[in-house]
């Protein structure tokens, strides 16, 4: 049987100790730092399936070495000995090589390596069909049915973002078809939001995306996504087929607006604010699935028997895990 261990198994080893361990990970995320005497160091995020962690490798070091001559997504052996500062787990690393997917594979890990939702990719798509059917406007169907006809193998493949929240395989499939059940679910308590504007901009509202992120392991922005960003390039992606479908001018303005508005605030990358019922609907519901998401992400995700998970940047705060004492 491997030795190794998966973050979760690594996360539950007794705090009282340093242990030992072994795991093969993926480079999620590495940072050049300075310290303070002025040398350099990377922070470097490492994960699987079962979730992730970061160390600090220091300039001079083998393991430092090994992981700055490699990118992020590259897959490495690891060993080190658990270590917490201010009660969070912050590993010591003690050796890192490089390893090809095979190896891996060899290993017995590379299941272990990719993070997927807990449900399947067909099931969610088939939330995704659903929603397409139920859109009436013959050209607005038609123009979600365009998109998803030219990019649908990869929008089922797609993270939706590179760390914040469904940052993982197949998460942009997921956080849509949450979008869209939540939508459905809500629209009957408002009337005067279009049913169809809001279900067609929830399906493309993130098609940007498949273009601002590359990377086969772990996401990255890509060079258009720099330049000009998954709602920018997603507007683009929904007013080509729109022209298409012969889309009504106030049709696509509308549909446009959803995509370009959906980020809720300018300093978080709309390019507008929402100003229609639709749209407000749309990034309201939007930001309801990202948090939620987190915090479904850190519930299966933080080892047992831990009360809080570790700190998340969208939140700004732990999440408590245990669940409620209701007797």
């Amino acid at each position: 049987m491997s030795d190794y261990k998966t973050v979760q198994e690594v996360k539950a080893l007794d705090v009282n100790i340093a242990a030992r361990f072994r795991c093969i990970l993926i480079l999620r995320r590495k940072t050049t730092k300075t310290a303070k005497t002025g040398n350099p160091f990377l922070s470097v995020e490492l994960g699987d399936s079962s979730g992730s962690f970061t160390a600090n490798c220091f300039d001079g070091t083998d393991i430092y070495k090994v992981i700055d001559a490699v990118p992020e997504g590259s897959i490495l052996r690891l060993a080190g000995i658990t270590e917490y500062w201010q009660e969070r787990f912050s590993p010591k690393l003690q050796a890192a090589e490089f390893i090809e997917a095979k190896e891996a594979e060899a290993e017995g890990m590379m299941a272990n390596l990719i993070e997927t939702p807990p449900e399947s990719e067909d099931e969610l798509w088939g939330h995704i069909l659903e929603g397409v059917a139920a859109i009436e406007h013959p050209q607005l169907k038609d123009t979600v049915q365009r998109v998803l006809d030219e990019l649908g193998p990869r929008f089922r493949k797609c993270p939706a973002a590179v760390s914040m929240h469904h940052a993982y395989y197949n998460g942009l499939l997921e956080h849509s078809t949450h979008m869209l059940r939540s939508a459905r679910a809500l629209l009957p308590l408002y009337p005067q939001v279009d049913a169809d504007l809001a279900i067609a901009g929830i399906i493309l509202h993130d098609m940007g995306k498949l273009e601002e992120y590359e990377g086969e392991f772990a996401a990255k922005v890509s060079r258009i996504g720099t330049l000009q960003g998954h709602v920018v390039i997603g507007f683009r992606i929904a007013r080509k087929a729109a022209i298409q479908s012969k889309l009504n001018a106030d049709l696509t303005e509308r549909l446009e607006h959803i995509i370009l508005s959906h980020q809720g605030e300018k300093a978080w990358g709309a390019a507008a604010m929402a100003a229609t019922p639709e749209a407000v609907f749309v990034s309201m519901v939007d930001n309801l699935d990202a948090k939620m998401g987190m915090v479904q992400r850190v519930l299966r995700n933080t080892a047992k028997g831990e009360e809080f998970s570790d700190y998340l940047m969208g939140l700004q705060t732990r999440v408590l895990v245990t669940p409620p004492d209701k007797s």
